[in-house]
């Protein structure tokens, strides 16, 4: 069955950088992600918001040398970003005591009948908004 998966900034970011913990290699595991998901034909998911997280630290030409792991542009789609989800994601932040910013990415997410791919543990708290996992979760 296809799949859309919504990637979080931090999977980018642990791509690009081939960032690994003490123990585990996050760059490697979300490139063998990347790799799987092209490979079975699934989606994958960016927002303005990911690209608004990524120009923190990047300029528009590496955000594109990060992007270009998604080879088929068929598969690689940009989610809208509404104004009625910001405001969910400013009431949701406040109850769930999470970032906005991972508010929105949950409900962007959850619109686009997506699963979040992160390793960041506020989306623990938004299971119920959308399903979240990691990228070796999704290996084998």
């Amino acid at each position: 069955m296809k799949q859309r998966f919504y990637i979080d900034t931090l999977i980018w970011r642990d791509y690009y950088e081939g960032r690994s913990d003490r123990f585990r290699p996050l760059g490697e595991w979300a490139l063998m992600f990347f790799r799987k998901a092209l490979q079975e034909q699934h989606t994958i998911l960016f927002s303005s918001i990911v690209v608004d997280e990524l120009q923190k630290d990047y300029d528009k030409e590496k955000i594109q040398e990060i992007f270009s792991v998604i080879d088929n542009t068929s598969l690689f789609r940009k989610a809208s970003v509404h104004k009625k989800q910001f405001k969910e994601a400013s009431q949701l932040s406040k109850d769930r005591k999470v970032p906005f910013g991972d508010a929105l990415h949950a409900i962007i997410a959850r619109d686009n009948e997506a699963i979040v791919i992160t390793r960041d543990r506020h989306f623990e708290v938004l299971q119920d908004i959308t399903q979240a996992k990691k990228p070796e979760e999704l290996l084998y």
